[in-house]
């Protein structure tokens, strides 16, 4: 009896990890729509390559380069988009997950931010205006609510 109670307490915890999945903006199947989140930081927006791939916390990520995989693999935490790469000023202002273009970004403090820019509307652009010193807070708090797939 202990044996099948403690199998039921194991698969709970199994399950209920699975259910706590940051949700990625994944166009394309991949973060960044593809693009070599690494490049982001040498002010670059470059596609990557399906020959150099891997997975991290259950999302797929391509890059230009074994290099630039390799480099992803020890420290994914510095490459990986704020807000699952969804548009950072739509969070701020709506609480809502918009899609970013993969060549509407920001580095700031060490971190990626993407942003929504199509349909003649550049949210990069207002996110300067807008201040990000007090948009990134508001951000950094509505994500923390809607940061999981539902």
């Amino acid at each position: 009896m202990k044996k099948l109670a403690f199998l039921l307490i194991l698969s709970f915890i199994g399950v209920s990890s699975q259910a706590q999945q940051i949700d990625y903006y994944l166009d394309s199947g991949y973060v960044a729509e593809g693009y070599d989140v690494t490049e982001y930081f040498n002010n670059k927006s470059v596609e990557g390559s399906k020959s150099f791939t891997t997975t991290h916390d259950g999302a797929k990520f391509k890059f230009n380069s074994q290099a630039n995989l390799d480099k992803f693999k020890a420290n994914p935490n510095k490459y990986i988009p704020q807000y699952g790469g969804y548009c950072a000023y739509a969070l701020a202002t709506s609480g809502k997950k918009v899609d970013a273009d993969p060549e509407t970004f920001e580095i700031r403090d060490g971190k990626l931010y993407m942003f929504y820019n199509s349909w003649g509307t550049n949210t990069f652009k207002k996110w300067k205006a807008g201040d990000p010193t007090v948009l990134r807070p508001k951000a950094d708090k509505r994500w923390s609510v809607v940061k999981y797939k539902s």
